[in-house]
């Protein structure tokens, strides 16, 4: 995988991954579709890259591989920064972005 590789491109590459997690564990689709409570056809999907996460999560669990998500995308703490400016609070949402065109309603000056 590649930074600059499209959303799409990163799908089709984790599902050839899951699809070869799959073989390496000597698991048929149909034995995987029935253990995870989805179709054969949901399988060869997940495969290709064409599904929701909840389902790529579904078939992770399946294979035994749920811990790699860790890995994957490890949990976020809160910067200290963050947690000065929010007297210990953790910050609920982003703060709204700046709109710096010339269209702009406010004539923002520095």
């Amino acid at each position: 995988m590649n930074i600059d590789d499209s959303p799409q491109v990163i799908a089709e590459i984790l599902g050839k991954r899951l699809k070869q997690a799959r073989l390496n564990a000597n698991i048929s689709r149909d034995a995987l579709a029935e253990k995870v409570g989805v179709s054969r056809n949901t399988i060869v999907n997940v495969e290709s890259g064409k599904t929701k996460l909840e389902t790529m999560i579904a078939v992770m669990q399946g294979l035994g591989l749920l811990e790699q998500l860790s890995l994957f995308l490890p949990e976020q703490p809160v910067s200290p920064l963050q947690l000065a400016k929010l007297k210990g609070n953790e910050r609920q949402r982003a703060s709204k972005a700046v709109d710096n065109t010339e269209n702009s309603k406010d004539d923002v000056t520095w």
